[in-house]
């Protein structure tokens, strides 16, 4: 097997959609690929259709990122194949109704995916990256991060996590090579709407954005280093001022005594 200078990219969620689509930008770059999700025809198919359109290498490797064996196995492929150089924390599912009346089953198995699956595998990813001082950790998140109440409470949640994960991480890793990066799409063409039973057409049409644009504009943000890429946003200014903002809590979120508002 040959070695590819950029080195080879695991991706998540690879069968479909947004991972899908990273497969191919990351494959037209020159890395090779790990490709990961359950559907093991779909995985062959992709990767046969990449091998042959840009000549990389390209392995498959079905699992269920809600089951805890196959989760450890990614883990440790992560945790000693020096040859992973970037990860993508695509795979994720979405879900549907108020907390109250969902099948908490469902949303348990959520969480599952979208945030103790995506934790393992970033911790097992930077155990390798920090080490060798070089790796690229993509954790895919969402708009809805920053708007939760324009979604329901769990998955909002979930998605808030990974940003607040994402920036935890970057102070962690960012000082030994390592960047980090968080992407929030808004809502994008994707079977995960139909798997939440959600019908994108009654989205208003320019809300909603192509998996190939999305992609390529997170990839430019990639390329930029931003720590936080929101492709729909059209003024960078609009982040900074909401960071400055956070900022300015910063020196009054722990103090010795209660603000004086709150003394009766």
């Amino acid at each position: 097997m040959t070695t590819s200078s950029l080195g080879t990219a695991l991706i998540t969620g690879a069968s479909t959609g947004i991972g899908a689509v990273y497969a191919d930008r990351l494959a037209q770059r020159g890395y090779h690929l790990l490709l990961v999700a359950r559907d093991l025809a779909r995985l062959e198919a992709l990767a046969a259709r990449l091998r042959s359109t840009h000549g990389v290498q390209v392995e498959v490797l079905p699992a269920d990122l809600t089951a805890k064996a196959d989760v450890a196995r990614i883990e440790q492929r992560l945790r000693s194949d020096d040859a992973i150089t970037l990860l993508v924390n695509n795979a994720g599912v979405a879900s549907n109704g108020t907390l109250a009346e969902s099948d908490i089953d469902r949303v348990d198995t959520m969480v599952q995916l979208n945030v103790v699956t995506l934790t393992r595998l970033a911790a097992a990813a930077l155990a390798r990256f920090v080490p060798r001082g070089q790796g690229t950790l993509i954790n895919i998140a969402s708009v809805v991060a920053l708007a939760p109440e324009t979604f329901n409470a769990s998955y909002s949640a979930s998605k808030a996590y990974v940003l607040s994960l994402t920036q935890s991480l970057h102070a962690e890793a960012s000082p030994h090579g390592v960047q980090v990066q968080a992407v929030l799409p808004g809502a994008t063409r994707t079977e995960i709407w139909e798997r939440a039973g959600m019908d994108l057409a009654h989205f208003p049409a320019e809300m909603v954005m192509e998996a190939g644009a999305m992609v390529d504009a997170a990839l430019v943000g990639l390329d930029r280093h931003e720590l936080i890429t929101i492709p729909s946003l059209p003024d960078a200014a609009d982040w900074a001022a909401l960071g400055a903002a956070r900022a300015k809590l910063g020196p009054n979120l722990s103090l010795s005594q209660p603000a004086p508002r709150y003394l009766s």
